[in-house]
């Protein structure tokens, strides 16, 4: 495939798309690992046939990459095509009979309230970024911010006095959410701490900063939320997505309506939601099983 091709692909993915470069990137990546497997068996891309592509799905599966990321991938590969398409290669998108491994439902791991209060309680407020450390954790938890959001947070983002945040999520789309009072207290004492640093040039609108004045990333955050979870004796494998999925949760357990929680949430599709009703159903038979006269002993 010529290179011309997979520069205009990334303009399709950048443009119209409105892809992050974070995404594109991963759609590029996984674009590669089509493209050299097809070089492997002599067959150009824009000539593929469903065939060829059923094979390259097949050998994903011989390699032991697992059915989640193999939807992923294959997910890119449609995407491919139908840029091919646009783009006037092909007449024909190859992948329309193309199937993806089934997943099992899976269901991700949330906290409690009061196990978020644990994490928060862990956080050691002595060292400098104790205070912003537990502002990050209860954003997350009472935002439900993706990590990417809370990352590219910027003070020009934040209506605290209204309560509410703007927030530019996936497709540079933006969404205001509300905050909590618990939240914007954190966010203060965390500025008062903020107020003293020496900030680097070009990063003074950032809400969260490292100890050098530049924004975090999300691996440090990541790793942050893994040692307080640590600290706090908290044994669950969590992320800082969890406490997007707690919040979630919570919502929907007080009664929130589920299109509610899909705007907040950001979600294009009413179906990426619906897991937490899933949630929601395996916390009740829980409750039911170990609550219900019926079931004591």
């Amino acid at each position: 495939m010529g290179k011309d091709i997979r520069k205009s692909y990334r303009r399709y993915l950048r443009l119209q798309k409105n892809f992050t470069e974070n995404t594109i990137d991963a759609y590029l990546r996984d674009l590669d690992k089509l493209l050299r497997w097809l070089q492997s068996t002599g067959v150009e891309a824009v000539a593929a046939k469903l065939e060829d592509l059923q094979q390259f799905a097949a050998s994903l599966h011989d390699l032991g990459i697992g059915p989640r990321s193999q939807c992923r991938i294959l997910s890119g590969v449609r995407s491919f095509y139908r840029f091919l398409m646009i783009d006037g290669h092909r007449d024909d998108d190859p992948t329309e009979l193309l199937e993806s491994p089934q997943l099992g439902e899976h269901l991700p791991e949330v906290l409690t309230t009061e196990e978020v209060d644990q994490l928060e309680s862990a956080i050691d407020l002595s060292k400098w970024e104790g205070h912003r450390n537990r502002a990050i954790i209860e954003v997350l938890f009472s935002c439900g911010l993706r990590v990417s959001e809370l990352v590219g947070l910027r003070l020009s983002d934040l209506y605290l006095d209204e309560f509410f945040l703007r927030v530019v999520g996936k497709g540079r789309k933006e969404r205001l959410v509300p905050i909590s009072k618990r939240a914007v207290e954190e966010l203060g004492y965390w500025f008062d701490s903020r107020c003293h640093m020496d900030i680097k040039a070009g990063e003074e609108d950032y809400v969260f900063l490292n100890r050098r004045g530049a924004h975090l990333t999300r691996t440090m955050i990541l790793i942050m939320v893994k040692r307080a979870a640590a600290d706090a004796g908290i044994v669950k494998n969590i992320s800082p997505h969890t406490l997007r999925h707690s919040f979630a949760t919570a919502l929907l357990e007080g009664g929130a309506d589920l299109r509610a929680i899909q705007a907040m949430l950001g979600h294009e599709s009413i179906g990426t939601t619906e897991i937490y009703t899933h949630i929601d159903m395996t916390t009740l038979r829980q409750q039911i099983l170990e609550h219900h006269p019926r079931n004591l002993r």
